[in-house]
């Protein structure tokens, strides 16, 4: 386990990476750990409600740049992850989750019914207020923040991103025939020399700003 200094060292030497050193790949052995770091998120019901598309074909991560304000980040980095969520979840979906729970818990598929039911109620509820595809996106965030730390503790730059157009991107990737939508985009690296936002102090609130004890 790593230590509270480790964390914070960690989170004291990341930044978002602005210049990516396109010669500089991430090992395979630290990239599975990332990748692992991702189905690993926690969501709200278990349900993961995402895609994580791991974009390294270079011509296609080029195609991608001009529908993401141009920011190179997205063809330098070593890696491109484009975290997906779907636009309408079916009940297929949620059953296949169910399906899943019972294999790696034991049991059956029939013992959750009720279970079921609450989640089915859930999905309902949100499509019916136009919610459901907003929800999604914010549990895309947490796997976003698990991803980053992951990748500080090892010594792996990134980037969060939202300066793209998400509509270019599922037409591109092919999002929008699965019924998905890019949500966030997180390039990963190694930063260039030349950035000089390496080395600019972190600017934050002080802690009594922003943390209230009651």
């Amino acid at each position: 386990m790593s230590t509270a200094s480790d964390i914070l060292s960690a989170l004291n030497w990341r930044y978002a990476c602005k210049v990516f050193d396109p010669s500089k790949k991430i090992p395979a052995e630290d990239w599975a750990t990332l990748e692992a770091s991702l189905v690993l998120t926690p969501s709200s019901f278990g349900l993961q409600p995402w895609k994580f598309l791991v974009i390294q074909d270079t011509a296609l991560r080029e195609s991608l740049v001009p529908h993401a304000w141009n920011q190179r980040q997205v063809a330098d980095a070593s890696h491109l992850v484009v975290m997906a969520v779907p636009k309408v979840m079916s009940e297929a979906y949620i059953d296949a989750n169910l399906m899943r729970m019972a294999e790696v818990r034991g049991g059956t598929p029939d013992a959750l019914m009720g279970f079921r039911k609450m989640l089915v109620g859930f999905r309902d509820g949100m499509e019916a207020k136009g919610e459901l595809e907003q929800w999604a996106k914010l549990q895309s965030y947490i796997a976003l923040g698990q991803f980053m730390l992951a990748a500080a503790l090892l010594g792996v730059d990134a980037c969060p991103m939202e300066g793209f157009v998400p509509a270019k991107f599922d037409e591109i990737l092919g999002l929008d025939k699965e019924g998905l939508t890019a949500a966030v985009l997180c390039p990963v690296g190694y930063r260039h020399p030349d950035d000089r936002y390496a080395s600019l102090p972190k600017v934050r609130f002080e802690a009594s700003s922003v943390v209230e004890h009651r």
